[in-house]
């Protein structure tokens, strides 16, 4: 299994890091290479994702964890979509902690590859280290 991790400490409440993060709808404004989301629903969401050459990819995901304002967890549906040839299980967690002048947001993703892609595991976690920052760099535009 490939994990990455990534935290930083931003100056904002865990309440304004939670309500950015706990709604779907803002993950376009924080989360790379989403350019929009669809079929924001209960506990499920689309994120709309587009490759480098332009053309729009969907990735479905439902919430399994959500403890207000502490932390949120959501995993992606790769069973039926393209992603099943090459994963079996991505899971993505936030964890709030409250500090005296800030919070700190630590956000993982734990990828199970499938096939020969398990041979790869570490050249993922660096790319995905690098998409985790991204998202980190998001928040802290946004709140910071």
């Amino acid at each position: 299994m490939a994990v990455a991790r990534r935290s930083r400490t931003i100056k904002a409440s865990p309440t304004e890091i939670w309500e950015l993060i706990a709604d779907p709808d803002h993950m376009p404004r924080w989360w790379p290479g989403v350019a929009r989301m669809e079929g924001v629903e209960g506990d499920r969401f689309t994120q709309v994702l587009t490759t480098e050459r332009g053309r729009p990819v969907r990735a479905d995901f439902r919430v399994v964890q959500s403890e207000r304002p502490y932390a949120r967890a959501w995993i992606q549906e790769v069973e039926g979509t393209p992603f099943e040839r090459v994963l079996s299980e991505s899971v993505i967690a936030i964890s709030i902690d409250p500090l005296p002048d800030g919070t700190t947001v630590t956000i993982e993703q734990h990828q199970k590859l499938r096939g020969y892609s398990r041979t790869g595991g570490f050249l993922l976690r660096r790319a995905t280290g690098g998409k985790l920052d991204e998202a980190l760099d998001g928040i802290e535009r946004i709140l910071g």
